[in-house]
């Protein structure tokens, strides 16, 4: 086996851990934990199913890697939950540790291929990147919207938490964001999402 071969095996086999990853978000039928793998995989499906939602036109094949790939520094960095400010605050630099190790396994071409889709999904600025986060934060919605809000009753998250996340639909789809609003509002109603602090 050749050189190149090997450490793209070695990564394939390194992101299988990625099953291992447990998020907060359940799945649907009030089943257990997701994984990040699952999350990816979700994300990547609805992108193609969605796309003609996107404000802009996108490559959908670049959308769909970007999903693919955007939680797999998580092998290493481990899962910071979107309302827990203060794993905020390292997570950046926890995820850059592990985007240099984990990249790293792949041959130098296919690393810097792959490091430059994954800051440009962080960075949020392109049409793809917009769209792709608008998946990471759609997904995780329908999937607690279809266990009635219970992720969000269980951590106690307040209208001002979900909607800030949720804002960063906007910029990838207006028209799922009109939709994010509208499943908010009604669990805010339904007293799932705290109304206020």
């Amino acid at each position: 086996m050749d050189d190149r071969l090997a450490k793209q095996l070695e990564f394939a086999v390194t992101i299988d851990k990625e099953k291992n990853i447990l998020r907060q978000t359940h799945l649907s039928g009030h089943g257990r934990r997701e994984n990040d793998a699952e999350h990816a995989w979700h994300m990547a499906v609805m992108a193609y199913l969605l796309k003609e939602y996107a404000n802009e036109p996108v490559d959908i094949s670049k959308v769909m890697i970007m999903c693919l790939i955007h939680d797999i520094v998580e092998i290493e960095a481990g899962d910071t939950y979107a309302y827990d400010a203060e794993g905020h605050f390292s997570q950046k630099e926890r995820e850059d540790t592990a985007k240099e190790k984990i990249f790293s396994l792949l041959p130098e071409d296919q690393k810097q291929d792959l490091i430059a889709l994954f800051d440009e999904f962080e960075e949020g600025k392109t049409a793809e990147a917009k769209f792709a986060k608008a998946m990471d934060n759609l997904q995780p919605l329908i999937l607690n919207n279809s266990n009635g809000g219970s992720d969000w009753r269980e951590h106690g998250v307040t209208y001002a938490q979900v909607y800030g996340r949720h804002s960063g639909t906007r910029p990838g789809s207006e028209t799922l964001f009109e939709y994010t609003e509208s499943v908010i509002n009604r669990h805010v109603e339904e007293g799932n999402i705290k109304a206020t602090e």
